[in-house]
């Protein structure tokens, strides 16, 4: 259904999202004869890949983050509105956020994914998971607090606990945030404390599947396990968690039940479609799949509606190989440009055949000098494949003076091996990096099998 637009009036296309997808659908509008109108609830573009990178003390907030409307200031036919939109009117064609709302002729929601705990929700208070710059501050805040509480901890158990982290999930930022600690543990503390020795720290990586990295190649992933070891990481495969609470982890493998005290559990192993998408199913009788993402069509509208796009983590276009496409920059960055250029083709009468993605390839950094490359014509291990991941991720930062920044701070990482963003901020730091509570509650379950570190 589409609201009739007064004559000679131009076509307003409205983008809800300013990640990948939004942000590249609207750079190909740019130039066209049409009124773009970009919705964010932050006012920021954020390079969500790097995240792991501001959690581990390599990079600040700002270095991965470039302005929407500097981004935008020399595209005249693009305006920039902050705000959340918590509502849509199919029918009139409005989409609303607060008390306002905005018309549109063209709607492209692209407002992604975020952590999905399969149903504990609980959890989120124990596991802090990674998607924006709040969540990367938290979880700084966590990994550096456990080791300042450590240097005061006086009791050998408690101590260890603040020296155990656990990451649930063994997809790319879970590979990542894994090698990140361990370099920290091992090589960028470990002359900085003199109560503790940090290379005693124990971190451990959950992954349900049989393998790290399922998405790539095995003999890569095999690669990541190897590597991921020789740094210090302790790996489970197949392994389930069921229940994270008072700083203990307990999970199933071969059917054994085993408890894990930690006072730093980071979660990476599951998301879901935004709010919005299930917003729109509501207002337009469109499916979701499980993960709460909204089933396209081949051109990326939805059914019965070929004025409304979505795109990115929010859509399952399942398509190509009969599953979803990942959740991934690449995918989101040529969706957004395939819909600006078919928007563009419709205008002149015209039209594109349904979108295809075109698989760059999958990476994974590992630690300094580590990484996998599966580009599936090649696949790249260790130094090569390490260049290659940094040349990338440079590549797809927005603003030139961003990118100059980042390789600025990479430099100078590799040189000293520290890393200068290792701030530990809010208003509780302090209380944070106080010694364990004495609490029973914070001692594992007598009867579960210990965990062999």
């Amino acid at each position: 259904m589409v609201v009739p637009r007064e004559k000679n009036a131009p076509h307003e296309v409205v983008i809800v999202g300013g990640g990948f997808g939004g942000l590249y659908a609207a750079k190909a509008l740019a130039n066209a004869k049409v009124n773009v109108t970009l919705i964010d609830k932050r006012n920021f573009h954020l390079f969500q890949p790097l995240l792991y990178q501001v959690a581990t003390g390599t990079l600040s907030p700002s270095d991965i983050s470039a302005p929407l409307r500097s981004v935008f200031s020399k595209s005249k036919n693009t305006k920039v509105l902050l705000g959340e939109v918590n509502n849509i009117d199919p029918k009139a064609q409005r989409v609303i956020f607060g008390d306002e709302s905005v018309h549109y002729d063209t709607l492209i929601l692209a407002t992604g994914a975020n952590h999905s705990y399969f149903g504990k929700d609980n959890w989120k208070e124990f596991a802090p998971g990674l998607k924006t710059v709040e969540d990367a501050i938290e979880m700084r805040r966590q990994i550096f607090s456990a080791f300042e509480a450590a240097e005061k901890e006086s009791d050998p158990a408690k101590r260890q606990a603040l020296l155990t982290f656990v990451i649930v999930g063994g997809g790319p930022t879970g590979v990542e945030l894994s090698g990140a600690i361990a370099e920290l543990a091992y090589q960028t503390l470990k002359e900085d404390f003199r109560n503790i020795d940090t290379t005693e720290t124990k971190i451990l990586l959950l992954q349900g599947g049989d393998r790290i990295l399922p998405h790539i190649a095995p003999e890569l992933s095999q690669v990541a396990i190897e590597s991921l070891q020789k740094l210090g990481v302790v790996i489970h495969t197949q392994t389930r968690v069921t229940n994270i609470e008072n700083d203990i982890v307990t999970f199933k493998q071969n059917g054994e039940l085993t408890e894990i005290p930690s006072k730093t559990i980071l979660w990476a192993a599951g998301v879901q479609g935004s709010a919005l998408g299930k917003i729109l199913a509501e207002r337009t009788d469109v499916e979701c799949d499980f993960s709460a993402r909204v089933i396209v069509e081949p051109d990326l509208t939805i059914k019965d509606y070929k004025n409304i796009f979505v795109i990115g983590d929010l859509a399952n276009f399942s398509y190509q190989n009969g599953k979803p496409l990942p959740g991934v920059a690449p995918v989101a960055k040529q969706q957004g440009e395939y819909v600006g250029k078919l928007i563009k083709r419709r205008l002149q009468g015209r039209t594109l055949p349904e979108f295809k993605y075109n698989d760059v390839g999958s990476l994974a950094m590992i630690g300094q000098n580590l990484a996998v490359v599966d580009l599936g014509f090649i696949k790249l291990t260790g130094f090569i494949a390490w260049v290659f991941w940094l040349v990338i991720h440079i590549y797809f930062l927005i603003e030139f003076d961003t990118k100059l920044v980042v390789v600025i701070q990479w430099a100078w990482n590799y040189i000293t091996r520290n890393r200068r963003s290792r701030l530990i901020t809010g208003k509780d730091a302090f209380l944070a990096t106080q010694p364990v509570n004495n609490s029973s509650d914070s001692q594992p379950n007598k009867n579960k099998q210990p965990v062999n570190l």
